[in-house]
């Protein structure tokens, strides 16, 4: 991997890594705050490379409807769930659970 791809990715996943429980970010905003706005798919991309035994909490992070759309749903409204999250209708209140990192 290129050094900036490494730096990018390390970013992220410091980002990530900074989310507290029971609390969710976007993937847009992950992407605004690693300084590579409108790259959210690629904030996907990086999360999905990582591990099945990692220690990041990836289910923290959802899109900017507040959807699940990672292919391990079930397994990331579990953990969800578990920290307290509440899903209606499929979707995370982002006024109630949204990260306001400032």
């Amino acid at each position: 991997m290129a050094e900036s791809q490494q730096n990018t990715q390390d970013r992220v996943w410091q980002i990530v890594h900074q989310i507290p429980k029971g609390q969710v970010a976007t993937y847009g905003q992950i992407a605004s705050m690693a300084g590579i706005p409108r790259h959210s798919r690629l904030i996907g991309r990086i999360l999905a490379g990582l591990p099945p035994n990692t220690r990041l909490p990836w289910h923290r992070v959802i899109n900017s409807q507040g959807r699940i759309t990672n292919p391990a749903k079930d397994r990331q409204q579990a953990r969800l769930e578990k920290e307290g999250v509440t899903l209606i209708n499929g979707r995370v209140s982002l006024k109630v659970y949204g990260w306001d990192a400032n």
